[in-house]
């Protein structure tokens, strides 16, 4: 039993409160497009947490093409500024229109054992929308979902870099072998934030150049140094850094998009994009 229930912050805003419009957008934007390889095995992903009229087609593109398991780790930035530097919440269920969605305690007290930076916090999580948005893609898909929800609300490379050591630590144990149902690692990111189009596709170019290269430190340098406000560049990081050592491979841009193909203004948009990471 758990003793705490997370209520969902931003339904009715970045997304349906009705259960019923609710899963007909995430099977709209789940929905297999021409080419899609789908039921991969991914280590982990990126995927964008705007409200889904915006991101919904790009998050649905990576889900859709995933074997969802029944245990996902999501990391997110921290948007509100409130909370501890590095938030988790290791024993309380979420709740959204299509349910609620249970904790994986025992993976996040390891995580917890290994990492003494990363704490027991709520204000982090409260009004935090980045990971709520992943949850009905991935509880639609696969509904035994058990997480571990991680705020990121740090920029240091070391701090980073050993979270996603932690990460790698705590779910292959002590043989050092990927358990056998397999975690995936959700990095819930937007790209580059209010510039024009033609700047923005730019400088996420760069961004997404590293993250294929599964480069970790790569990418935290050309965020810092070409002012990227990819706002989950930590979460990617720390995502990047474990998969690695968990034996990814390769990485695929699955879809690119900006807001202003929604918006019609291409003045100051937001980047978004998704990626899977084998």
């Amino acid at each position: 039993m758990t003793s705490a229930l997370r209520t969902p912050a931003v339904a009715g805003r970045f997304y349906p409160e009705s259960a019923e419009q609710l899963r007909r957008d995430v099977r709209k934007y789940t929905a297999p497009g021409e080419g899609v390889r789908g039921g991969i095995s991914a280590i982990g992903c990126i995927a964008p947490h705007a409200g889904y009229i915006y991101s919904g087609p790009i998050a649905g593109a990576v889900y859709s093409q995933l074997e969802i398991p029944e245990r996902c780790v999501i990391l997110c930035p921290n948007h509100t500024g409130r909370g501890r530097p590095l938030a988790v919440m290791a024993a309380t269920s979420w709740q959204t229109p299509l349910g609620n969605v249970a904790p994986d305690a025992a993976l996040a007290a390891r995580l917890l054992d290994r990492f003494s930076l990363l704490q027991e916090d709520s204000a982090a999580h409260r009004s935090e929308h980045a990971i709520e948005v992943q949850l009905p893609f991935l509880q639609t898909i696969q509904p035994k979902l058990k997480i571990v929800p991680i705020v990121i609300g740090t920029r240091d490379f070391g701090v980073l870099h050993g979270l996603g050591e932690a990460l790698a630590d705590a779910i292959t144990g002590p043989r050092r072998e990927r358990e056998k149902e397999g975690i995936l690692i959700v990095a819930s990111s937007d790209m580059n934030h209010y510039e024009s189009d033609a700047v923005t596709r730019v400088k996420d170019g760069k961004a997404i150049d590293r993250v294929l290269a599964l480069d970790a430190r790569g990418l935290w340098d050309v965020v810092m140094n070409e002012r990227i406000s990819m706002c989950g560049f930590g979460p990617t990081v720390a995502m990047l850094t474990a998969a690695k050592l968990l034996g990814a491979t390769r990485a695929t841009l699955v879809r690119y998009a900006t807001s202003g193909e929604v918006s019609g203004d291409y003045e100051s948009v937001v980047g978004y994009a998704g990626i899977v990471v084998e």
